[in-house]
Formats: structure tokens, C-alpha cells, sequence
């Protein structure tokens, strides 16, 4: 068995800018899924690989065995210090695969979509998609301020999202809005209705403000629905990532009584 132990190995040098630059990963159209849960998700989503990179102790792994008898992609050995430097988990697990992000999709003019107007914490970014898919969200639309959806604390925080929903990066939220054929409604604290006293049941485009900012005056002005969420004691406002699970479950709440 051939192990890589060399840091001057292309491949090694390759994954290495893959894990820490979201240039070399538009670039080249792939990034990394680090450890045994996202590769579940993966595989339980039909998705496939380009390249296993285990560790040998991984590969001596039975559950990582078992895992990976679910993909078809050759694999590579690397040595755990140059594995070390790929991976940013607490406890690393010993695998990743290279995987080839998806062809960007088209934007929807119906449905129910999410607008992240410049959300940048990639925590909150990955905790949103995952609240998209468990509330049924056909499509998200991220501007080009928000985290890289493909970075691997998105895909963390994600748990799986990425390989079942419509993502759209680096989108032009306002002519989205202008195309789009229901409710554009905004988040904010001025002349704004609670949720569940909005009819949130037809087409819906949902837009979520930056941490710091919140949504830009322009899309302020653009939407048919301003929308806020009562809340008692002293916060003035819930982080973004709560607000959209929030917002998302009245919607879902609101369809099922139809």
C-alpha cells in the first residue's frame, strides 16, 4: 500500500489549497467532505465521488470499511500528519472525499426560496440550509457577501443539506425579486407584522439580512411583506440562523392547513 508522506506531493499541495481557498474551489469546481457523516449523507443521497483520501488507520476501520463500500471512487493514502493538515475537525475520523460541486441551478420565479443578503458567518450559513431542507425550501439564493457555501465549516454545519437542495451562489437578489411572481418579504423591526399574522402559504421568496446590517434598504423597499418576530424580555433581535427556522416552520405550518 503506497501512503503520501510528502508535502511537496501535487495531489497533497492540490487538496491542501482546496481546504483553505474559496478562489481555488470555484476554480476547479470541487471541494472537500470531511469525515464518515457527511459521506453518509452523500451516499444516502445517491451523490457520488471523484477521489477517497483516508488515512491508513481509516482504512483498517471497519465502519469506515463499511462506508466506503458504498462508493466506487479510488482511493489515497495519506500519512495522519498530512491528513491532520486537510482536515479541521476536533476528532478527525480519517476520511474525505473529493467531490465535484454540482452545476449551478437555474433561478425559480416561484416556489418557496430563501434570499441571504449577505450572511457571512459560515456557522449560520450551513445551520440555514439545513433549516431549508428540513421546511421544505425549493431554493436558496446567496449574494456575493454571504460565506462559501462549499467551505468546509458550511458543509459541517450543514449536516447533508447541500446534497438534497437548489442552491444558487453569488446571486443578484434584486432582480431575483423583481422577477419573482409571489410575496418578497423582508426581516425587520419597522412597520412589520408577526409571521403567523402574514399569509406566508403561496409563493414566497424569504429574504434574511447580514448579521450586522440585516437586509439592504434596497431589497427593504422592493418587498410586498415585512415581516417580525415577537419576542419578551431584553433581546432586540435573534441570530439570523434562529429566525430563519422560525420563519420557515409558520410557513410550513401555514401550508399544512391548506
Amino acid at each position: 500500500m503506497l501512503v503520501i508522506s510528502s508535502r511537496q506531493n501535487p495531489f497533497f499541495k492540490s487538496l491542501l489549497k482546496l481546504s483553505s481557498s474559496r478562489r481555488e474551489r470555484k476554480k476547479t469546481r470541487q471541494t472537500l467532505l470531511d469525515g464518515t457523516h457527511l459521506l453518509l449523507a452523500l451516499a444516502d443521497a445517491g451523490g457520488v465521488l471523484e477521489r477517497i483520501i483516508l488515512t491508513p488507520s481509516a482504512r483498517e476501520n471497519t465502519e469506515v470499511q463499511i462506508l466506503l463500500q458504498r462508493f466506487t471512487a479510488a482511493q489515497t493514502v495519506l500519512d495522519e500528519a498530512l491528513f491532520a493538515e486537510l482536515s479541521d475537525l476536533p476528532s478527525t475520523t480519517g476520511v474525505m472525499g473529493l467531490y465535484a460541486i454540482p452545476s449551478v441551478a437555474a433561478a425559480r420565479e416561484c416556489g418557496f426560496c430563501l434570499l441571504l443578503d449577505g450572511v457571512q458567518d459560515p456557522g449560520n450559513v450551513g445551520t440555514i440550509l439545513r433549516s431549508a431542507v428540513a421546511f421544505g425550501v425549493d431554493q436558496v439564493l446567496l449574494a456575493d457577501e454571504c460565506a462559501d457555501i462549499w467551505s468546509p465549516k458550511v458543509l459541517r454545519a450543514g449536516m447533508g443539506a447541500h446534497f438534497v437542495l437548489e442552491m444558487l451562489e453569488h446571486a443578484d437578489l434584486l432582480s431575483f425579486a423583481g422577477r419573482f411572481s409571489g410575496d418578497v418579504a423582508v426581516t425587520t423591526l419597522e412597520s412589520a407584522v408577526p409571521p403567523y399574522a402574514a399569509n406566508l402559504a403561496g409563493d414566497l421568496a424569504l429574504v434574511l439580512g447580514s448579521e450586522g446590517a440585516g437586509v439592504s434598504q434596497a431589497l427593504q423597499d422592493m418587498a410586498s411583506l415585512k415581516l417580525t418576530i415577537p419576542m419578551s424580555g431584553q433581546i432586540e433581535s435573534l441570530n439570523v440562523a434562529a429566525a430563519a427556522a422560525i420563519l420557515c416552520y409558520e410557513r410550513q405550518r401555514q401550508v399544512s392547513l391548506i
